[in-house]
C-alpha cells in the first residue's frame, strides 16, 4: 500500500498476548492457530470444538483452555493474528486519502475467502454480547491515531466513532455476510464519513 513510516498501532492487552509468545508458547499457539485454520478450511468454522482443535493441533485440551478459556476468545485471537497484522497505516498527509486508502487495504483483506470464514467463525462462536472485540479495538486504535495526526495538521476531523460506525463496521458487515467489497464500495464509506465532517463544520 502507499504511505510510508506510520507508527505502528499499540495493540490491546489480548492481541498484544497474541502476537508475542515466546519458546514453547509460540509453537503451541502457532500449532493451535494453525489447527483452527485448517478447521474453518474444512467447513467446520460452526461447530469446532476446543478438543477438536487440540487433536488437530497435537496438544493438551487443558494448555488451550489453560490459555484462552472457550473457543470464542480462541477465535477472536485467531481473528487479530487473521485479520490485522502486517499493516502499516497510510500517512499520505491528508485524512480524506489516508481513510481512502486504509478501508481499501481492509475491504481487500477481509474480502477474501479465507478472512470471510475466520470472521464468520468468529461470529458464531459468540453467543452473548461482548465487552471488547480485539479486531474492533485495533481497527479503534488505527482511527484514533490518523485522526490524531489530522488534527495537529489542522483539519476538520470526523470522529473515532464516526469512522467505526460508518466506514469500518459496513466493511466488516459485508464481509461476513457475503456481499461484493471492492475499492468502489470502500471509497463511498470514506467519502460519506468526510462529508459528515463538512457538514458538522458548515453547522457550527
Amino acid at each position: 500500500m502507499s504511505g510510508s513510516s506510520a507508527a505502528s498501532p499499540r495493540p490491546s492487552a489480548s492481541a498484544d498476548r497474541a502476537r508475542r509468545p515466546g519458546g514453547r508458547s509460540a509453537r503451541v499457539q502457532s500449532a493451535v492457530f494453525s489447527a483452527v485454520g485448517q478447521l474453518v478450511g474444512s467447513g467446520q468454522r460452526d461447530t469446532m470444538t476446543i478438543p477438536e482443535v487440540a487433536e488437530v493441533a497435537g496438544v493438551n485440551p487443558t494448555s488451550i483452555y489453560r490459555r484462552w478459556g472457550s473457543i470464542e476468545t480462541l477465535l477472536g485471537e485467531v481473528a487479530v493474528a487473521a485479520l490485522t497484522q502486517g499493516e502499516p497505516l497510510p500517512d499520505t498527509g491528508v485524512l480524506d486519502d489516508d481513510l481512502a486508502e486504509w478501508s481499501r487495504i481492509i475491504a481487500a483483506d477481509i474480502g477474501r475467502p479465507k478472512r470471510r470464514a475466520y470472521l464468520r467463525a468468529m461470529v458464531f462462536a459468540r453467543n452473548d454480547v461482548v465487552e471488547e472485540c480485539p479486531c474492533w479495538e485495533i481497527r479503534r486504535e488505527q482511527a484514533e491515531e490518523m485522526v490524531g495526526r489530522a488534527a495537529q495538521r489542522g483539519e476538520a476531523t470526523p470522529s473515532v466513532r464516526q469512522i467505526l460506525d460508518h466506514v469500518i463496521a459496513p466493511l466488516y458487515h459485508h464481509a461476513v455476510f457475503g456481499l461484493a467489497l471492492d475499492d468502489t464500495y470502500a471509497e463511498t464509506l470514506t467519502a460519506d464519513v468526510m462529508r459528515m465532517t463538512e457538514s458538522g463544520s458548515a453547522s457550527r
